[in-house]
């Protein structure tokens, strides 16, 4: 296994503020917490901060849900994993799905493996056992960074930023220090696309991708709800 440099926690992030990044509601962000599968590294009492890196994970246990494994394969897999990945064990591992045959299609579950030294190795109830080549979940991280798990329908969205060194994490129009959801919200009221041209000197282009940006996460947030 390769080295982990320990990195602090980034950015600040309420639940709401991770759920709409993670594409889950803040209750879901608030139960994965207290049972395990992700940290609030930011603050771990109520109320609970987030940290990119916790986001990240979030977005990791999300897809693996969506990927039919079980919660309790999440488990298992962040518990063979925390002691070499540490804090973030989800997206510090290079993780992958594997589904196992099963007599029929409707039993079929998929399972956590990690690779490593160019194999790949369960992680779950099996210990580490050599298993298929599976598909990698790397891209987790970028998509965080482009503007969260709306990226996944918005394919073609340029314009969105999640630093967490900037603006606490909140994500912005790229390489600019204005919320992405302020753009969208302003734009909506009359004369706001003007104002956001001639006072924030933002462009066509910047404005549709707040827009299509927080259209998509409120769509997200109601079907998570």
């Amino acid at each position: 296994m390769g080295t982990v440099v320990r990195m602090p926690p980034r950015g600040r992030y309420l639940a709401w503020e991770a759920g709409q990044l993670a594409g889950v509601s803040g209750k879901t962000m608030g139960q994965w917490a207290r049972c395990g599968y992700v940290r609030s590294s930011v603050a771990s009492v109520a109320p609970r901060v987030y940290s990119f890196q916790d986001i990240a994970e979030a977005m990791v246990v999300h897809e693996l849900l969506e990927r039919g494994v079980p919660h309790r394969e999440i488990r298992k897999a962040i518990r063979h994993l925390e002691d070499e990945y540490g804090d973030w064990p989800l997206t510090e591992a290079p993780l992958a799905t594997v589904t196992g045959v099963a007599r029929a299609p409707e039993e079929r579950r998929a399972r956590v493996v990690l690779r490593a030294d160019e194999a790949d190795y369960d992680v779950g109830d099996r210990g580490w056992q050599q298993v298929l080549e599976p598909e990698n979940l790397q891209e987790i991280r970028r998509q965080l960074s482009r503007g969260g798990w709306a990226v996944r329908t918005l394919r073609d969205l340029e314009h969105i930023e999640v630093d967490p060194e900037r603006m606490s994490g909140r994500p912005t129009i790229r390489g600019r220090r204005i919320a992405a959801q302020d753009v969208a919200e302003i734009a909506n009221d009359s004369g706001g696309i003007e104002l956001l041209k001639d006072d924030y000197d933002l462009t066509e282009r910047e404005i549709a991708d707040a827009r299509r940006w927080w259209r998509e996460v409120r769509r997200l947030e109601a079907e998570a709800a």
